[in-house]
């Protein structure tokens, strides 16, 4: 059988972490990973946005593809598990997911690609369910995996492996909810052109039209500036700002300076608040 590439999104992203999960990941699939490690100030939102990317690329091919595994480690920073949260699973068309339990890491796969439920795993049982019939594992390597801290290291490469394999890994249902509708925009990943990628569709944008402009504040003088809106990153004029129409997820809503650095102009970082709300 011929195993499918993975793809691991984590913010345990030392150099010591991603090199043990790149070996143990290619010794369990037989090939090198692609590691992707989320830091930042707020790893979580750049997660959300970042799955939900990936899963879109496998989307527009035309014909048929090659299934692909996903590996998300991001723990919810207000989450009070027994030993940290637990891992989960889905799939999208043929592709894998297996995700630590973040409802906001998950939530824009509710609204942008109809995912309603994951498959919630415990550990310690998942590992027993295994030991009693497709894997060799003492009782002394179960313990040891149940109380490392390190999960996504020593379980999530092999849940994900026994799911490849068809393997009648036990879990249960979990739904996931759509992410809250507020006004409260945030920056969800700053690119290396310095481009603001937003964590919602510029449509959905309060006020967002592109006869109009929106305030934002600049937080290097705390001011607010009008910025115009546009459709598209090249109807925005050369050396001038714009909220526009960008390339991650679905229509969702860029803050750009077309020939330079909006991240750099505004003062503004991953996690950050985009526009000034009254009231």
């Amino acid at each position: 059988m011929t195993l499918p590439p993975v793809v691991s999104l984590t913010d345990c992203s030392d150099p010591n972490a991603l090199a043990r999960q790149s070996t143990r990941i290619a010794a369990l699939f037989g090939s090198t990973p692609t590691v992707l490690p989320l830091g930042g100030t707020d790893p979580e939102g750049a997660a959300a946005l970042t799955l939900l990317d990936l899963l879109r690329s496998t989307d527009l091919i035309g014909g048929p593809s090659r299934p692909v595994v996903v590996l998300v480690n991001i723990a919810p920073r207000d989450g009070h598990w027994p030993n940290g949260v637990p891992f989960c699973s889905f799939r999208h068309g043929d592709h894998l997911v297996v995700s630590t339990l973040n409802q906001r890491v998950l939530a824009p796969l509710a609204a942008y690609l109809d995912l309603t439920e994951v498959r919630v795993t415990d550990v310690r049982e998942v590992l027993e369910a295994a030991a009693g019939d497709w894997a060799e594992l003492t009782p002394a390597e179960i313990e040891e995996m149940v109380r490392t801290q390190f999960r996504s290291l020593w379980y999530a490469p092999l849940l994900a492996r026994w799911l490849v394999d068809g393997h009648p890994v036990p879990a249960r249902t979990s739904a996931v909810r759509p992410p809250v509708d507020d006004d409260d925009v945030r920056i969800a990943v700053v690119d290396n052109f310095g481009n603001c990628k937003l964590d919602r569709p510029a449509a959905d944008l309060p006020g967002y039209d592109t006869a109009g402009s929106l305030l934002v504040r600049n937080r290097l003088d705390g001011r607010d500036v009008p910025v115009r809106c546009y459709d598209r990153l090249p109807d925005v004029p050369l050396g001038e700002p714009g909220i526009t129409v960008g390339s991650s997820g679905i229509g969702f809503a860029e803050l750009v300076i077309r020939g330079g650095s909006a991240a750099d102009v505004f003062g503004l970082n991953q996690g950050d608040r985009v526009f000034h709300l009254t009231g």
